[in-house]
């Protein structure tokens, strides 16, 4: 089964492979089927580059632009974000209210994926799979 990645993973994959464990760095590395990242996670990485904290460093650790350069070169596949997304109901809601948490399960929802993450609070959600 293909897995959508948390925008989390997909930090990770695009520069910062210390931010995983050794458990989901095998787990990466021998699943046997794509990994898929979603629009929407590139959107949320672009988002997290411009803003600042108050100190001046970028809240994101990577430039969206240069992730989305090496994740091409990955053997991954990319979701559009399209309407049909956009106004799709998740049938099981959420118990946090983080609209890129809530798009891309409502992705994986109606691509019939499951979505890897990390996230605690999504920890229980029967469309995520947690390592």
């Amino acid at each position: 089964m293909p897995l959508l990645l948390d925008t989390h993973y997909v930090f990770a994959i695009a520069g910062s492979p210390g931010r995983l464990s050794p458990a989901e760095i095998r787990f990466l590395g021998t699943y046997p089927d794509r990994f898929t990242v979603s629009a929407v996670s590139i959107w949320e990485m672009r988002l997290k580059w411009a803003a600042l904290h108050a100190s001046g460093d970028r809240k994101g650790p990577l430039d969206p632009a240069q992730a989305l350069q090496i994740l091409s070169a990955q053997p991954i596949d990319f979701l559009p974000l399209t309407p049909g997304h956009a106004v799709a109901v998740l049938t099981q809601p959420l118990p946090h209210n983080d609209p890129f948490d809530e798009l891309l399960l409502v992705q994986a929802q109606l691509e019939g994926m499951q979505m890897l993450s990390r996230d605690r609070q999504l920890a229980g959600h029967p469309l995520v799979m947690r390592l």
